[in-house]
């Protein structure tokens, strides 16, 4: 890329630090054992906001302060936190528009951040509403919107990530593998590094906005999307994002399902005391495939935030039990008579644990219907599990892998 635009990046970055200091890069001994690579991780989950995004807010709002002193967003996550952030280290009023459906915790960690700067609307259950209102306001109080990616000045302060790195480095690393959701964070590191380096873009399945887009040769709405992995889950990728990473080989795109983020997400909590948001996860989770690309080279993982909200721990954890095919539920027919749930007992093995069960004996039936979730140490163990229960004459049904069924009974 040009080398205005890198120098326009250093410039931020330098500018940063009357703000904050850089974000840590760190060298994984355990990921780069398992991948026989140079393995870091930046660690942008340790930025006062626990993420990137306050980047790109500083730098934006940089650019037009004093001239403009009131500001305004619209966002559920990290893009809040990191204006309502920016708002109180420069003195400036900003108003930031949430979803009603928006968790307490990020609400919280919104007015912490901008404490007497900022105000809080909430507004409309989905996004789009939600972002209607906050340009409808802006319209009206003459008041500058901060986009969270798709702005030119956010890509050049998203871009001092691939700065702080160079700098902590010594150098260029050989492959950045990095989150894409709207594209601020990828389009500013490809931005600055070009074709210096490899790099591999990772989006969650249920919203590949940037795959889409290369085959479309334009961004296009995928709506409906997957929410789960909300710091990366976007329905459509910025028109200046998109313009950056337009030139790129499809082939550097990948998309990871939901459930497989959460299996990174407890390894990296239980093996390295390190707190991930799902998006925090994917370029970490990605090693895998391109585990042969990356053998003896450089490589550094974006792990993009941890704004994690604990409540979401066992779901989190019900996902990657899932994935990694430990904890299956299945529909059981169990004859209505003394002695069968017995039989069904002794189907299990020694370490086989049942987590679920739900049954209900209705009169003037042979048969009732039985929820049972099991889970056990190895995967290979239920199909032993399912031999025997074919064996003593059970019919079921594993709908562990049902989406529509697991929305009311999981």
């Amino acid at each position: 890329m040009t080398d205005t635009f890198q120098q326009a990046a250093r410039a931020a970055t330098e500018a940063m630090r009357d703000v904050f200091q850089p974000t840590p890069l760190m060298r994984n001994d355990h990921l780069s054992e398992r991948y026989g690579a140079d393995i870091w991780l930046k660690r942008e989950d340790l930025s006062p906001v626990r993420s990137y995004k306050l980047r790109g807010a500083f730098n934006a709002m940089r650019k037009v302060i004093p001239a403009q002193t009131l500001f305004v967003c619209a966002s559920a996550g990290n893009h809040a936190q990191g204006v309502a952030f920016m708002c109180s280290y420069f003195g400036v009023k900003g108003v930031i528009f949430m979803p009603v459906t928006t968790p307490q915790q990020k609400i919280q960690k919104t007015k912490m951040f901008g404490g007497a700067q900022v105000e809080v609307r909430l507004v409309g259950d989905y996004f789009d509403k939600t972002l209607a209102a906050a340009q409808q306001f802006c319209c009206q109080e003459a008041a500058h919107f901060l986009s969270p990616f798709d702005d030119d000045d956010v890509i050049e302060g998203q871009a001092s990530v691939a700065v702080e790195i160079e700098q902590q480095l010594g150098r260029v690393p050989d492959h950045v593998i990095l989150p894409v959701g709207g594209g601020g964070l990828s389009s500013g590191i490809f931005s600055y590094y070009g074709r210096a380096c490899n790099f591999t873009f990772v989006e969650p399945k249920g919203a590949p906005s940037l795959a889409r887009a290369l085959q479309n040769g334009a961004p296009v709405d995928i709506s409906p999307i997957n929410s789960f992995v909300d710091g990366a889950a976007v329905a459509m990728i910025g028109q200046r994002n998109f313009d950056r990473l337009r030139r790129i080989d499809s082939s550097a795109v990948i998309n990871l399902a939901e459930d497989r983020i959460c299996t990174t997400i407890i390894e990296m909590l239980n093996v390295e005391g390190i707190v991930l948001e799902p998006a925090g996860a994917l370029s970490i989770e990605a090693l895998s495939e391109v585990a042969e690309q990356i053998k003896g080279k450089t490589v550094v993982c974006i792990a993009s935030g941890g704004n994690f909200d604990f409540e979401r721990l066992p779901e989190v954890k019900e996902r990657a039990q899932r994935y990694s095919g430990i904890k299956k539920y299945y529909i059981l027919r169990m004859p209505q008579r003394p002695g069968a749930l017995k039989e069904f007992l002794n189907t299990l093995g020694p370490d086989d644990d049942i987590c679920r069960f739900e049954y209900l004996k209705k009169s003037a039936r042979n048969f009732g219907s039985v929820l049972i979730g099991i889970e056990t140490r190895s995967p290979d163990s239920f199909g032993l599990i399912q031999s025997q229960l074919d064996e003593a004459g059970f019919t079921y049904t594993d709908i562990t892998n049902d989406e529509t069924l697991a929305q009311f009974v999981l």
